[in-house]
């Protein structure tokens, strides 16, 4: 059974996509730690990060690397932060926060931001890394 990180990559469930190429998809995550906490996935599903071939999880991190560039310049934070729990969806995924202060890397307060703050944080970022391909 595919995991909601394949059924929202295939567009079966919506999300606030912001970037993708041919073998990684990043969209922000629902329930946010901080404004445009973002999720950075392998298009191939696998459960367990360390489990994906050595070239695919290089890859990730580069791509999740190209994507932290380009919400560092678009929101308002000190650093982006990285964490890989993997425990709540069974398929690999990195999760970028931007943060100015390390208490901001809580994941015991998530919160809900209205769809057009979502929708704008997104587009936001898919502007930048559109307008860095290649960097």
């Amino acid at each position: 059974m595919a995991s909601i990180f394949s059924k929202i990559i295939a567009g079966e469930i919506p999300c606030y996509k912001v970037a993708e190429d041919e073998n990684y998809f990043a969209f922000l995550d629902i329930n946010p730690v901080m404004p445009g906490h973002t999720l950075i996935v392998p298009k191939h599903e696998v459960d367990y990060i360390f489990d994906l071939e050595e070239q695919e999880y290089a890859g990730l991190t580069t791509f999740a690397r190209r994507v932290a560039r380009c919400m560092k310049r678009v929101i308002d934070c000190k650093k982006i932060a990285v964490a890989v729990l993997g425990l709540e969806v069974p398929h690999a995924h990195i999760h970028l926060i931007p943060i100015s202060k390390e208490g901001d890397m809580s994941f015991s307060h998530k919160m809900t931001l209205p769809a057009e703050e979502m929708a704008d944080i997104a587009e936001k970022i898919s502007a930048e890394f559109n307008r860095t391909r290649g960097e």
